[in-house]
């Protein structure tokens, strides 16, 4: 199984003159792939989907959404950042209103006293950005990062994966929770193994 922190690349709008169809080239055969939004998805072909498979076993995870792994372990998926170069794109085609995380979007949490193990995100909250990039007013000014903040409170997952920084960095919330800043593809620290849990 391949878990994606957001970015995958869902553009099923994209115009065929970019040359890229990143479903249609998907090769994962019998490998499940699960993916939460980023900044950087169609989020109208989102909203629009007839189903969270959106190819042969690559499921999109909503916002709010959990999976349980084998090992009996509860994965939260929430996606969603903002994009700090949104001016210089164009609403509906390569930017989106939706892209960040909403008030609207917790009440498709699971009930509070659900045992989450490890969330998935795209960014991260302001408390755990300030630790990896310092103080930057442009990147602090997204909403999602307090979405984050109130999730983690609420759950306080074992394990955080996230990635939309472009940093591979790991630390401790002052909850515990030991979380992972993921890279990009061609940089050090843009995947991991899961750690193993106790199997049941």
């Amino acid at each position: 199984m391949v878990i994606c922190c957001g970015d995958f690349g869902y553009w099923p709008r994209l115009p065929t003159s970019y040359g890229v169809e990143p479903l249609k080239n998907l090769r994962n055969g019998k490998v499940k792939v699960l993916w939460c939004d980023g900044n950087h998805e169609d989020h109208w072909s989102l909203a629009q989907r007839e189903s969270d498979e959106v190819a042969p076993n690559v499921f999109y995870m909503p916002r709010g959404s959990t999976y349980d792994l084998s090992d009996g372990r509860k994965v939260l998926f929430m996606g969603g950042a903002h994009s700090i170069d949104k001016d210089s794109r164009m609403i509906g085609v390569d930017w989106f209103p939706e892209e960040t995380i909403t008030q609207r979007d917790l009440h498709n949490l699971p009930p509070d006293d659900t045992k989450i193990d490890i969330l998935v995100s795209h960014t991260c909250s302001l408390e755990v950005l300030k630790a990896i990039l310092g103080t930057d007013p442009r990147k602090g000014s997204d909403p999602s990062l307090n979405m984050l903040s109130l999730v983690t409170g609420i759950f306080k997952p074992d394990l955080w994966y996230f990635g939309h920084w472009h940093e591979w960095k790991r630390g401790k919330t002052e909850n515990g929770c030991r979380w992972t800043a993921l890279s990009m593809p061609g940089k050090t620290g843009w995947w991991e193994w899961l750690p193993k849990g106790n199997c049941k």
